[in-house]
């Protein structure tokens, strides 16, 4: 794994926000026909069996879908997926959690099997859901929020500095420079198209057209974040641009630390193609207080320092 940069260096134009975007409206569009990158190795379904329901009343009034795995009373680890994606996405982590933790995968609301059926795309309301899952007995939580989960998290965790732990931004959009719309993502909201889409085509292409204004209004909320802060991101990241992580850097001004570390030559889907990379963040949000096991890929990646 990479040593944790202070700074990263830009200038290769595959990493510029209209390529990005581009690239980012066409592969929602092959996610909604099932032709995206690889996910995760576990098969389809293998994590149902872990799957439960929770109601959560107002402001959402809605029916929350989530899968949980790993001792109920131990630190948890609260993971949330990007747009389109699922709880099962984190398939892979759920049936090998990190030793001595609860890991629980949620279905963001308007995707998987969480309502309401239409697109939540306010990170309010997004936070809302994530934060009802929260322990009050004081325990270690940890939140890793992948893409669009990221600013998520971000919010979580600027909403209850006080019971976050730790954050992991994967791959995360948080700057909102980086975020152009592509004419195509228009056409898609085109009443006449939209209602022809599947739900999570149409509920993401939702979630990305509202999301400029939605980070302008997160980055004045950024510094009220105290936990610690692992960035992981890939430098050949087409979808989500590593300009993101300099934005973060200067930011995140009110974390306990802040530990960064660039994958050379890694596309977005750091979940699936760099598990011991992800594993390892995990521990360093953690922290040297909270023994926390990388679980059975912690042998590729060398231990992590602290933050």
């Amino acid at each position: 794994m990479p040593a944790p940069a202070a700074r990263p260096a830009w200038g290769h134009r595959a990493f510029g926000p209209s390529r990005g975007k581009l690239c980012s409206a066409v592969s929602v569009a092959l996610a909604s026909v099932g032709c995206a990158p690889p996910g995760p190795a576990a098969p389809a379904g293998s994590v149902e069996g872990l799957r439960q329901s929770r109601a959560l009343g107002a402001p959402l009034n809605i029916g929350l879908s989530l899968l949980r795995a790993g001792p109920a009373d131990a630190a948890l680890l609260l993971l949330v997926h990007g747009t389109p994606g699922s709880a099962a996405s984190w398939a892979d982590y759920l049936l090998h959690p990190p030793d001595g933790l609860h890991v629980v995968a949620l279905d963001r609301p308007g995707h998987g099997q969480s309502g309401p059926d239409g697109a939540l795309p306010g990170l309010a309301e997004q936070a809302a859901a994530v934060a009802a899952l929260l322990p009050t007995d004081g325990r270690p939580v940890v939140l890793l929020g992948h893409s669009l989960g990221g600013p998520v998290v971000a919010r979580v965790a600027a909403d209850h500095p006080g019971r976050i732990t730790g954050l992991v931004l994967l791959a995360a959009s948080l700057d909102p420079a980086q975020e152009q719309i592509h004419p195509l993502q228009r056409l898609g909201d085109w009443p006449p198209l939209r209602g022809l889409l599947p739900r999570a085509i149409r509920n993401a292409n939702t979630e990305l057209l509202a999301l400029k204004p939605e980070l302008e209004a997160l980055a004045l909320q950024l510094p009220r974040i105290r936990a610690r802060v692992v960035i992981v991101h890939g430098t050949a990241d087409a979808l989500v641009p590593v300009a993101n992580v300099a934005f973060m850097q200067a930011r995140l001004t009110g974390v306990s630390c802040l530990t960064t570390t660039l994958l050379d030559g890694r596309n977005h889907f750091l979940p699936w193609n760099s598990a011991a990379e992800v594993r390892q963040a995990v521990a360093q949000a953690f922290g040297p207080a909270q023994a926390v096991g990388a679980g059975p890929a912690a042998a590729q990646a060398p231990a992590p320092a602290p933050c």
